[in-house]
């Protein structure tokens, strides 16, 4: 896909669930159910036991109906594998300027962690697509993310760390243009019991969220 058109998915969707599981078979289990959910994009992390072989495979089944990410990628070389494994993009828990360098160099997005208006605009400054605000809910959520927006109106925020279906419209109201979300999504106790219809109900709720701060 074309570097814009998986920003205008990521925008237009609204929501980057976060798959965090302890092996790959769970990981799969939820990324079809997001699918089936009908979010159409997602990361898979690379604390994912396999985590190489689960894009590949969900590239090989996905095709591309669904936009596959990189969570959780420390380095350039990690974010290279990933983009050879199928990745769209990649997301990091922090500001490193040599991965955000690779992705751009291959056509794809990059959304780095930061935290502080500083670290904000160093990463937007050195080519990132668009910039993970983690992790927001200790910095005082929604509030947090309207006050980076006063000074800050150019840069596409995407706050991670604490959004929840009770708060994920307050993150829109507050000028965020995208969320992501993990343990509240894609649970690991819902996993272990099989009950993979709870994630795709959760899905299908943070989807009504997020219209709901839009048209607010």
């Amino acid at each position: 896909m074309a570097k814009q058109d998986i920003l205008n998915t990521i925008l237009d969707v609204g929501i980057i669930p976060i798959v965090r599981t302890d092996n790959s078979a769970h990981a799969l289990y939820a990324i079809e159910a997001i699918y089936s959910a009908g979010i159409p994009l997602l990361e898979v992390t690379m604390t994912v036991p396999g985590a190489l072989k689960t894009l590949e495979t969900a590239c090989d089944r996905f095709g591309d109906s669904l936009v596959l990410g990189a969570g959780t990628v420390l380095d350039a070389t990690t974010a290279r594998n990933c983009m050879l494994a199928g990745a769209e993009f990649c997301v990091t828990p922090s500001l490193d300027l040599e991965t955000i360098e690779i992705c751009n160099r291959y056509s794809k997005c990059v959304v780095p962690g930061a935290l502080t208006p500083t670290e904000i605009m160093m990463a937007w400054n050195a080519g990132a697509t668009m910039v993970k605000v983690f992790p927001v809910g200790a910095l005082g959520g929604a509030r947090y993310i309207r006050a980076l927006k006063a000074p800050l109106p150019q840069v596409l925020l995407v706050p991670t760390g604490g959004v929840n279906l009770d708060n994920a419209a307050e993150f829109f109201r507050a000028g965020a243009s995208a969320v992501a979300v993990g343990s509240d999504l894609v649970n690991k106790r819902w996993l272990q019991k099989r009950e993979f219809a709870r994630i795709e109900t959760a899905a299908r709720g943070f989807m009504e969220t997020v219209a709901e701060g839009r048209a607010a």
